[in-house]
């Protein structure tokens, strides 16, 4: 196998704040359900499905963008990807229904889906092996940024009940993004020719390849539902919308804290243990949500949480552009899209519960899930051989 493309010693700005865009826009929405729900007239629960279409179609999308970039190339296909979503996401800022908003989240969701695995395969095609961690650390820090700013903006505009402001905000910098990632450089097109069918098929036939796609599933329903969940649980529980936007807004520092924290530990521990840890702070996440949706509670769920991304989520996302170097694209590309399919699956089966504030409920069997999650995810870590010609820990 051939090592990676030269490339910048660490990966483009511009990559990050197309990563960081497709955050905010992911994650604004939250903090402004109920606001929205009321603006709308729709019950909760409705608009739970609509973010629900969000996430399923930002999963499903996942793999079909991998294989365009492998034709069109990684910035070519994510500039396309932005400006459609630059328009879908200005789209649902008018519509006047659950149904029309679900419609514009998903079209939204399907085209900003490009973003983050194109900048992972990036950094899997141009970065060493002993540098990636660190690269995908810094990368996923500037998701979290996004991630802060969006539970901020929502909150405070579902205070003022101006939750459309968000999605024309989102577009005008979406457009902007897509326009200014013309200066970044293409690396080679190094699967081309390898068509649509090969690279799937390896995927299928890789016991390690579907083993990280069902914990990518797994995670999806338990750090991202319980994230997608937390600020209407706070609101319910008698906080207002700019407190329950805030409290989350922790996450997004709590992962720009721990991104740094992580990418050092990797030069010291083994993965599996980075994995153990980031696990042992999801159940804590997920037990102390069950227990009190207080905001000081809250607060400490959201950092909690975003330890667990950290050290968990990123040491799965580096797993993943390593099981198969020869279908990296493919991969990385079906680990985000079961991630997000998990939390869209999730968003669905709960959405009644959240309508009858069942928070209790929800966030128990999230504790529940993690457990096997990290279990599971550690010793297979451990056990695992990596491909001759990508060594490393």
């Amino acid at each position: 196998m051939t090592g990676p493309a030269p490339a910048p010693a660490g990966s483009p700005w511009l990559l990050q704040a197309a990563a960081a865009t497709s955050t905010l826009d992911r994650f604004v929405m939250p903090p402004m359900l109920i606001a929205m729900a009321v603006d709308l007239g729709e019950p909760l629960s409705a608009v739970v499905a609509a973010a629900s279409a969000y996430f399923l179609a930002y999963g499903l999308m996942q793999p079909v963008w991998g294989m365009i970039s492998d034709k069109l190339g990684l910035v070519r296909t994510m500039r396309i990807s932005l400006v459609l979503s630059a328009l879908a996401t200005t789209v649902a800022a008018f519509t006047e229904s659950a149904m029309g908003l679900g419609i514009a989240r998903g079209l939204a969701g399907a085209c900003f889906s490009a973003a983050v695995p194109a900048g992972l395969i990036y950094i899997g095609d141009t970065v060493g092996v002993d540098r990636r961690q660190r690269e995908i650390a810094s990368f996923m820090a500037a998701v979290a940024a996004g991630t802060a700013l969006a539970s901020v903006v929502g909150g405070l505009l579902a205070q003022v009940n101006g939750w459309r402001a968000a999605f024309i905000a989102t577009g005008l910098i979406t457009a902007a993004v897509a326009a200014a990632l013309g200066r970044v450089p293409s690396p080679p097109r190094v699967r081309a020719d390898q068509g649509v069918i090969a690279p799937m098929i390896a995927v299928l036939r890789s016991g390690s390849a579907r083993l990280i796609l069902l914990l990518a599933f797994t995670e999806g329903v338990v750090l991202l539902g319980v994230l997608t969940l937390l600020p209407s649980a706070v609101e319910a529980a008698g906080a207002s919308a700019s407190v329950a936007g805030a409290v989350t807004a922790v996450y997004g520092v709590a992962v720009l804290v721990f991104a740094r924290v992580a990418g050092a530990l990797s030069r010291r521990l083994h993965t599996s243990r980075l994995i153990a840890f980031g696990a042992l702070a999801a159940v804590a996440a997920c037990g102390l949500a069950t227990l009190s949706r207080s905001p000081v509670a809250a607060a400490l769920v959201a950092c909690l949480l975003g330890l667990a991304w950290a050290l968990m989520h990123s040491s799965l996302q580096t797993w993943a552009t390593e099981v198969l170097p020869a279908a990296r694209a493919t991969v990385v590309s079906a680990f985000a899209g079961a991630l997000f399919l998990g939390s869209a699956v999730a968003a669905a089966l709960v959405g009644e519960w959240a309508e009858a504030a069942r928070f209790t409920e929800i966030f128990g069997v999230a504790t529940l899930i993690a457990v096997p999650l990290g279990l599971i995810a550690t010793v297979a870590r451990m056990r695992w051989t990596r491909p001759e010609g990508e060594p490393g820990r």
